[in-house]
This record gives C-alpha cells, sequence and structure tokens, in this order.
C-alpha cells in the first residue's frame, strides 16, 4: 500500500522548509486525539445529551461532571471545596473521578466531617487530579504527580487499571473540553 505523501512547510526566519510527511506517520496523533472511552462501566453513559461522552466533551471537567448522576457526590464535594472555577479553568488535566458508589464506602459520619472540613476535602480532592493528560496508553505502569503534591501510581493492562493498587478505573479516557477523566469505584486518600 503506497501511503499519500503530503508537504507541509514552516517558516523559519525569511525561509521556507518543505516537509514531507506521509499520512501514516500523522496516524498516531489522531488515534490519541479520539480515544475511545474503555471499561464496563461506560456501557451505562447516555448515549445523547449533556451527560454523554460527545456533550461531556463539549464542557469543562467540574461542568461535565455535574451532567453524570454517577458523579453526583463528587461534584456535591468539589462544590464544597469551592473547587468548580479552579477545575474548570484548568489546562490539560486528569481528574481520576469517584463514583457516587466509591464515596458511599465511606461511612456516612467519616464522610460528614470530611465534607465540613473544607482544608480537609480540598486535599482529598486534589489528590485526584494530575497536572497533566494522563490517557489509557500511559496508565500501564505510570507513577504521576498530583495537584495536592503527592504521587499515585497506576499499573494494568487491557483494558484494566488500577490507581494506587486501590481504585479500579471503571470508565476511563473520557474527554471533556479540558480534561481526561478516568472513573474509578474508590476514593483515593493521600498520606497525611
Amino acid at each position: 500500500m503506497n501511503a499519500r505523501r503530503v508537504s507541509t512547510r514552516i517558516l523559519v526566519g525569511s525561509a521556507v522548509l518543505v516537509l514531507p510527511l506521509s499520512l501514516t506517520a500523522l496516524a498516531p496523533m489522531a488515534s490519541a486525539d479520539t480515544a475511545e472511552p474503555f471499561g464496563p462501566a461506560c456501557a451505562s453513559a447516555p448515549k445523547d445529551g449533556a451527560g454523554s461522552f460527545d456533550g461531556m466533551a463539549e464542557d469543562p471537567v467540574a461542568t461535565a461532571a455535574s451532567h453524570n448522576p454517577e458523579l453526583s457526590t463528587l461534584v456535591t464535594a468539589v462544590k464544597k471545596a469551592g473547587l468548580v472555577d479552579t477545575l474548570n479553568n484548568a489546562e490539560d488535566i486528569t481528574v481520576f473521578a469517584p463514583t457516587n458508589e466509591a464515596f458511599a464506602k465511606i461511612p456516612k459520619a467519616d464522610l460528614d466531617k470530611v465534607l465540613n472540613d473544607k482544608a480537609r476535602l480540598t486535599k482529598i480532592l486534589t489528590y485526584h487530579v494530575v497536572g497533566e493528560q494522563v490517557a489509557q496508553d500511559k496508565l500501564a505502569d505510570g507513577d504521576f504527580k498530583t495537584l495536592e503534591g503527592s504521587m499515585l501510581t497506576t499499573s494494568g493492562s487491557g483494558g484494566t487499571y488500577k490507581v494506587n493498587d486501590a481504585a479500579n478505573i471503571v470508565c476511563g479516557d473520557v474527554r471533556t473540553s479540558n480534561a481526561t477523566v478516568h472513573i474509578i469505584d474508590t476514593v483515593l486518600m493521600p498520606r497525611s
């Protein structure tokens, strides 16, 4: 199969460089930008509307999460911590987003205590955010610095990934206008 050749012109000073590029060389860039969500919980996402993958891709991350009924506890926590604007205005971040069921694993009295302690809540929530785009291809054996300042790790393969050997990614590579979201089944706790 012959690859179609394309010339790209780059202006350097007053000279123009013409670089031949094959379309097959551009293919990996296109596929990285169009990665499909993966994981067992992705099947339950709405097929259309604001809570669908296409709908979420149009909004910044905190707004997009508010359209997903499985993330309502997370959205409440983000609002209580005053992080909506911070997350919506950040660029190229990754959010490991705990589901409502993940928050339900925390005893109610403990969860209520955290939700009413803004400093502790902020520490926990910012531990779920990485200051770079982390797509599926980086999850197999990753170490990432969180906005909270600590490190978190990812491991796995073939569509099955864990965060800190504690949380499963149940729906990953969900795109918003400013972030990659990996929905997880356990709330991550930073070390004190």
